[in-house]
């Protein structure tokens, strides 16, 4: 996996059920491992998504009852060297490698060491097994740990704080909000999830004394995460965030401190969905006033207010930007290039 060719994306890998499904997906690992199913071959079913940031790939896996055997043999090819960090959310694994063994069950988060010959074992009683694995590139993780050859099979159990904040971002790697937002970047919290499974499996000095900007840094994106998910709603009080995110009001004020403190981010987060639907033609009979109190205004006036001070016009001249916009170009506007005009518009107006 080179990590400076990985783009984002999403891809679908369903291979279906039955013997042929067990054929393909024995072809596309015969150099990695080797598939043992567990139940009948007309029963044996994986469905896999995934998706590819720059530092990471992201698989999501549903699996009837199978076995992945992976030998000196195997390794001895070359063709995985990676480590993967596996999240359990249905089912078991078992996993073993040498004389090391662990078993995930749900919530539970294990590291895997791809370099070393392993067997894995997933079990679910007649239903399916649902992970969730991290892959990353051995250049980035073992730089990390302190003994990386001895860190396979390190278990952060789900009544683990960190096991917790991880496995809040495993789904939210593939969304849009952290490929493409800018309080996003699914680079960053990859990294951050890096750091906080190196220091369980015993990370280097450097990696423990930064354990504090790593946690902050997931629990912030968590937390604008939901903001961004909830702006019209009222479920955004420093009393209803510390609630769901388990943390004091001290900390939630210190995580936003550099944000300018809650109101002022979830205000200005606000602001931004209502510049969004300003431009967009599907937007264009809702009146100012529904806007406002859709995104928890007290008044039109008071978003009109706020609306000027953080753009430089009120929403009716965004409209009309955005309008004329559309009448000589056919098209509706970026939100990058209408902020941009703004901006060069405000920079040649004379002080």
């Amino acid at each position: 996996m080179d990590d400076t060719a990985l783009t984002a994306s999403m891809v679908a890998d369903n291979p279906g059920r039955g013997p042929d499904a067990l054929a393909r997906l024995r072809a596309a690992t015969v150099d990695i491992c080797e598939v043992i199913p567990r139940t009948a071959e007309d029963d044996f079913h994986v469905t896999t998504m995934t998706w590819m940031t720059r530092n990471a790939l992201l698989i999501d896996t549903l699996s009837s009852d199978q076995d992945y055997d992976r030998t000196p043999a195997h390794v001895a090819r070359g063709v995985m060297d990676h480590f993967q960090i596996t999240l359990c959310i249905a089912g078991e694994m078992l996993f073993s490698s040498g004389r090391r063994e662990v078993t995930l069950r749900p919530g539970d988060i294990a590291l895997i060491d791809m370099a070393q010959p392993n067997r894995t074992a997933l079990r679910a009683g007649g239903g399916r097994t649902h992970l969730m694995t991290i892959v990353l590139q051995r250049a980035m993780l073992a730089p990390r740990l302190a003994h990386p050859d001895a860190a396979t099979a390190t278990l952060l159990p789900s009544d683990h704080p960190h096991a917790r904040l991880l496995a809040r971002h495993y789904a939210a790697l593939g969304s849009p909000f952290e490929t493409d937002s800018g309080t996003g970047n699914a680079e960053a919290t990859v990294e951050a999830i890096a750091d906080l499974v190196a220091a369980a499996a015993g990370g280097t000095a450097e990696i423990v004394a930064g354990l504090d900007r790593a946690e902050r840094h997931l629990y912030l994106t968590m937390i604008k995460r939901h903001i961004a998910n909830n702006l019209e709603t009222d479920a955004l009080t420093s009393e209803e965030l510390c609630r769901h995110f388990h943390i004091s009001r001290a900390t939630l004020y210190r995580l936003l401190e550099a944000e300018g403190g809650l109101a002022h981010y979830v205000q200005e987060q606000r602001l931004n969905l209502a510049f969004q639907r300003l431009i967009s033609p599907s937007a264009q009979d809702v009146r100012l006033i529904e806007l406002a109190v859709d995104i928890r205004f007290s008044s039109d006036s008071t978003f009109i207010r706020a609306f000027r001070r953080k753009f430089g016009l009120t929403p009716g001249e965004l409209r009309e930007l955005a309008d004329t916009w559309l009448r000589e170009t056919g098209a509706v506007p970026a939100v990058d290039t209408v902020l941009h005009q703004l901006a060069r518009r405000r920079a040649s107006q004379p002080q």
